[in-house]
Parts: structure tokens; C-alpha cells; sequence
């Protein structure tokens, strides 16, 4: 036991692997009992439409990956809020895969991972705080944010600037694109009319 543990402290990508595989079965198990009906699943196809035309219509695309979006979180969000957090990482890993059809950018297959289904699941969780919305957004980005934090310590410290630390640089290319995107989410949602949607849904 104690070798296996050595081992996993001297190959870190061993260890984000194992992490990845086990984060994604324990998602994909939390929805193996999720049933939609018709209404359901077409208020959820939707929302993953409108998602995915939001992210193609970028206000802002980051040079090394990442965009800020008029609210592209949002309908995800509502997902969760509506469904619940099994419904909503069940929308997170529909919508990460066709995020990575859409706008692949692959160095491996462990940052795959890390960047397309996990932190879009993670957006999901927000539905544990439907009474708390804003408080939910900010769990659920914060989650996305630490993957994408994680891939980019792992995956892309190569792209730092010279002397800068690949942690500080993760932090701010992740944080420069999510944080602004979380806010144009909490304030959509403050103007849009959302007890009228719920309704809908």
C-alpha cells in the first residue's frame, strides 16, 4: 500500500487521472436513476441550446482558451435550479461533450476531462441551492473554476510568462473570463423574470 502511495506522489498526472475517473463515475452514478418527462426534456434541450449559441456568440474570447459570454452559464444553471443537481450535471456532461465537438482543445487525455465534462457537471450542483440561487452560482462557478484551475496548473503551465508561477497564472486566466461571467449571470438573473419561467418549466 504504502509503495502505491509513492508511486502516486511521484506522477501526478497518475494521481489527476485517477481523480478525473472517479469525480466522473461518482457524477454519472449521482443520475443513473434520473427520469425526465416529455416536458422536461424539452425545456432542458433548449436551455442546452441556447447555452451552446451563447457560447459561440462570445462578447470576449481569451487568446489561450476561455470566453466571457452574455450569460452563457445561465440556462445550465437553471437547469439545476429547476430539475435539481442530477438533472443539472446530467446537462453539464451533455453539454461538455458537445463543447469539446464544438471547440476542441486537447494536449491529452486527462485534460479532456478536466476541461469539457467535469467543470460543466460541477455547474450542476448549483441545484442543491434553489432557495439560494445566487449563493448556488457561486458555488457551482466556483467548482468549474477550480477545474479549470487544476488543468491549467497541470496542463498548460507551459503557457506562464517567463518567471510567473503557473498557479498565479492559472488563477488569473481562469479567473479573468469566469468571475466576469458569473456576474453577468447574477445580474441576468436578478432582471429577468424568473418567477414567470419557473412557472414554465
Amino acid at each position: 500500500m504504502m509503495k502505491l502511495f509513492a508511486m502516486l506522489g511521484k506522477s501526478p498526472l497518475t494521481l489527476l487521472t485517477l481523480l478525473g475517473v472517479f469525480l466522473l463515475l461518482a457524477f454519472l452514478l449521482r443520475t443513473r436513476k434520473v427520469r425526465l418527462t416529455t416536458h422536461q426534456a424539452t425545456v432542458c434541450g433548449l436551455l442546452l441550446a441556447l447555452t451552446l449559441v451563447l457560447s459561440l456568440l462570445p462578447l470576449y474570447r481569451m487568446p489561450y482558451g476561455g470566453t466571457i459570454t452574455l450569460g452563457g452559464m445561465l440556462p445550465m444553471m437553471l437547469i439545476a435550479f429547476a430539475y435539481g443537481p442530477e438533472v443539472g450535471i446530467m446537462a453539464g456532461f451533455v453539454y461538455g461533450l458537445l463543447n469539446l465537438l464544438l471547440n476542441p482543445y486537447i494536449l491529452q487525455p486527462v485534460q479532456v476531462l478536466f476541461d469539457y465534462p467535469l467543470p460543466f457537471m460541477a455547474l450542476g450542483l448549483c441545484g442543491f441551492f434553489p432557495q439560494r440561487p445566487y449563493w448556488g452560482m457561486v458555488v457551482g462557478v466556483g467548482l468549474r473554476y477550480l477545474f479549470h484551475f487544476i488543468s491549467g496548473v497541470a496542463f498548460f503551465a507551459s503557457y506562464a510568462p517567463q518567471g510567473m508561477s503557473p498557479v498565479v497564472y492559472s488563477l488569473a486566466a481562469n479567473g479573468t473570463y469566469l468571475i466576469p461571467d458569473l456576474v453577468i449571470c447574477m445580474v441576468l438573473y436578478r432582471l429577468l423574470p424568473m418567477d414567470r419561467f419557473r412557472k414554465m418549466m
